[in-house]
C-alpha cells in the first residue's frame, strides 16, 4: 500500500489536479486561459513556458497560477528546485482556499519542506483541502490527512481540527 512519502502515490494527486486543471482552463477570464496555456505547455513537457506564463499571474494573485508554480518550484519543474519558494506559493494558494494549494502546503508541512515541521499545521491544511477537494479528489486527501494523523497525539490532531475550523479564506 502506497504511504504518504511515495513518490508514486503523490504522483497520481498531481497528475489529478493537473487534469483537473486542465478541464477548468477553458473559463471565461484571461486568467484561467493562462492557467490552461501553462497546463497545456507542462504535458508538453515544456516547463519552461509554463513557468514563464505561470508567474505573472501567480504575482497578480490567481489561486490556481500560485498552486501550479508552487509545484515546479517544490519538482524543480523549468525552475530551480526550491522549496522555500513553493511553500511560499502554496500559502499564497492556500490562503485563498485552492484545495490544491492547501493540501501541498500541508504536505509541504508533514516533510518539513520550506517550512518548519509541523504535523499539526500539515493536519490543518489537509482537512481543508479535503473539504474543499472535488469528489474524486477528497478520498485521496483524507488518505493523505490520515496518514499524518497516524504520527499524532490526540491533543495534536484536535488541536488541527480547532485550527481548521477557525479558519477563514484569507487568514494565513
Amino acid at each position: 500500500m502506497p504511504t504518504l512519502r511515495s513518490a508514486s502515490y503523490r504522483s497520481t494527486f498531481v497528475a489529478g489536479a493537473l487534469a483537473l486543471a486542465a478541464l477548468l482552463g477553458p473559463a471565461a477570464s484571461a486568467r484561467a486561459d493562462g492557467v490552461a496555456r501553462a497546463t497545456a505547455a507542462y504535458a508538453r513537457h515544456d516547463y519552461l513556458a509554463a513557468v514563464r506564463i505561470l508567474t505573472p499571474l501567480a504575482l497578480h494573485g490567481n489561486a490556481r497560477a500560485q498552486s501550479f508554480l508552487g509545484f515546479m518550484y517544490e519538482n524543480g519543474y523549468g525552475a530551480p528546485q526550491a522549496y522555500d519558494a513553493a511553500a511560499d506559493l502554496y500559502r499564497q494558494a492556500a490562503i485563498c482556499g485552492n484545495p490544491f494549494g492547501q493540501s501541498m502546503l500541508g504536505l509541504m508541512y508533514d516533510k518539513g519542506h520550506g517550512v518548519p515541521q509541523d504535523v499539526v499545521l500539515a493536519y490543518k491544511w489537509l482537512n481543508l483541502a479535503a473539504a474543499r477537494a472535488s469528489i474524486r479528489e477528497r478520498e485521496y486527501v483524507l488518505r493523505l490527512r490520515n496518514a499524518v494523523a497516524s504520527k499524532m497525539s490526540r491533543a495534536q490532531i484536535a488541536e488541527g481540527q480547532r485550527l481548521a475550523l477557525l479558519w477563514a479564506p484569507g487568514q494565513p
